[in-house]
């Protein structure tokens, strides 16, 4: 098994990249080789007259030596820097993984999760503010992508934020609490909310001005601690630690075992008695429109097509998997049309934004379809549909993701899903370009029958049971039936199909 990844956390650069550098390569001489540099808190110089130590970094005059990541979008120089950056062509489209400003320099914007060196990384950038600006603030669609995300199985190795979450020191061993600290300014409740439903290994926040790393706590309802470090400013007159290393194991092949491993240090959670933040104070923070984050449309087809006033937002999860495990309690629209708009391989950027930023280089349509005889198709001899040109679960596609298949057969392929719901979650499709499974050549089933038999030995190999479904719609395109599991304690139907 490889080594785990070496990873630096820093406070509050403040724009002071000498400095910062110059501890690093101390760090890394002692303690290195390390892989990545994680920066929470102001990343900017806080005054223009400290710009021109940062700016030669940034333009490349001066060489970066590990690659940097921050989420500090705030401060002197950070509108042009980073408008600049979100200009490029290299970082158009969705760039969770962080918009490069410069070589080893990276950006990550309003919020996100990805894989970093093997580990999952999420993060929100910005500030809270009640005025949302195009930088150095989050929004209310950075706050509810993260939520959605803390829906997925997968566990957040690092959570990075800029503030640190109200409520840190509750439980917390009196003695360990820096002075001050205790003081209720500078901690942001949505923070607090949001850790407590991702649930991090990590938590790191800056903004503070100085150094604190809580006790590990007991998350509820989880197996595994989070450990909250807070980081004060890059050279700080009091001396406060700001660069802090860790090299933790990646949660994704780490055993149960390992995770439900528990400090004897370890404290209950702080946020046990968690409070939904008010109405009041919920309608303060949500802007009344946004187009920062890509997580929700906010372009709907009746505005496309009429120029009626603002749409109404629908939820990512439901359109781009056909359902949401938020269910009621979702804030957006369960739209059965975007989900087949979005199914016949309509740009995702232009559902979203109502553009694409790459423009004839995409290749999705930018165009919503009103009937299924709009969808480009291909034909046989006989006139037969058999299969969208731009329908991405045809093998034929130039859209098909053909690192996600597993196993190919005569009539139906095996494959992992773009986003999924549990782990083991995968996929059974038809070859053919058909609506639903139902409308298939009958001489196929013996084959399908075959893949989900063998899905069900796999599945009960980890005493799991499986439940297949499948979405039918009335103008569907390619038919894909989902195959997941469920623990051997519960009772399902071997087989589901729900029609629309």
């Amino acid at each position: 098994m490889a080594a785990p990844p070496r990873i630096l956390l820093c406070g509050d650069v403040l724009g002071r990249l000498d400095q910062l550098y110059k501890r690093f390569a101390a760090v890394n001489k002692s303690a290195g080789p390390f892989d990545v540099l994680l920066c929470v808190g102001q990343f900017f110089p806080q005054s223009s007259e400290q710009l021109d130590q940062f700016m030669n970094y940034v333009e490349g005059r001066v060489e970066i030596p590990i690659a940097t990541y921050f989420i500090g979008d705030f401060g002197a120089g950070a509108p042009k820097v980073l408008t600049a950056a979100s200009k490029a062509a290299q970082n158009q489209g969705f760039k969770m993984d962080g918009l490069k400003i410069s070589d080893n320099l990276y950006w990550l914007k309003g919020s996100g999760k990805f894989q970093l060196q093997g580990l999952s990384v999420a993060y929100l950038s910005g500030r809270r503010s009640s005025i949302i600006q195009p930088f150095g603030t989050y929004s209310q669609d950075d706050v509810d992508a993260l939520r959605a995300m803390a829906e997925e199985p997968e566990i957040v190795d690092i959570f990075l934020t800029n503030e640190w979450p109200s409520g840190i020191t509750n439980k917390a061993v009196e003695s360990g609490i820096p002075p001050g600290v205790s003081d209720s300014s500078g901690f942001d409740s949505t923070v607090a909310e949001l850790v407590s439903e991702i649930k991090p290994r990590y938590h790191v926040a800056g903004t503070m001005g100085v150094f604190y790393a809580r006790e590990p706590y007991i998350n509820v309802d989880s197996s595994h601690v989070t450990r909250f470090l807070g980081l004060a400013p890059v050279r700080n007159k009091d001396k406060q630690k700001f660069i802090h290393a860790i090299s933790p194991t990646p949660a994704s092949i780490m055993s149960a075992v390992e995770m439900c491993k528990k400090p004897p240090n370890a404290s209950l959670s702080p946020y046990i008695d968690l409070e939904k933040i008010s109405q009041a104070d919920s309608e303060t923070k949500r802007p009344a429109e946004s187009d920062l984050q890509y997580w929700r449309y906010d372009v709907s087809q009746k505005r496309q097509k009429t120029g009626a006033g603002d749409a109404e937002r629908r939820c990512f999860k439901f359109v781009s998997s056909g359902s949401c495990p938020r269910g009621d309690k979702c804030h957006f629209v369960h739209d059965n049309d975007a989900r087949e708009q979005y199914l016949r391989g309509v740009c995702f950027d232009f559902i979203n934004k109502g553009k694409c930023e790459k423009g004839s280089d995409c290749s999705f349509k930018h165009s919503f379809q009103d009937n299924a005889e709009d969808v480009p198709k291909m034909r046989t001899g006989n006139g037969k549909v058999n299969r969208s040109k731009e329908c991405w679960f045809c093998l034929s596609s130039p859209n098909i993701e053909s690192h996600l298949i597993i196993s190919i057969g005569d009539s139906f392929y095996c494959a992992l899903p773009k986003g999924p719901l549990l782990e083991d979650h995968v996929l059974v499709v038809p070859i053919e370009h058909a609506p639903n499974t139902l409308s298939t050549p009958s001489e196929s089933e013996t084959e399908l029958q075959k893949f989900l038999s063998s899905l069900k030995a796999y599945y009960k190999n980890l005493d799991k049971e499986v439940v297949w479904f499948e979405w039918i719609y009335r103008r569907g395109t390619h038919a894909n039936l989902q195959v997941k599991y469920n623990f051997a304690s519960c009772s399902w139907s071997d087989s589901v199909h729900n029609l629309q």
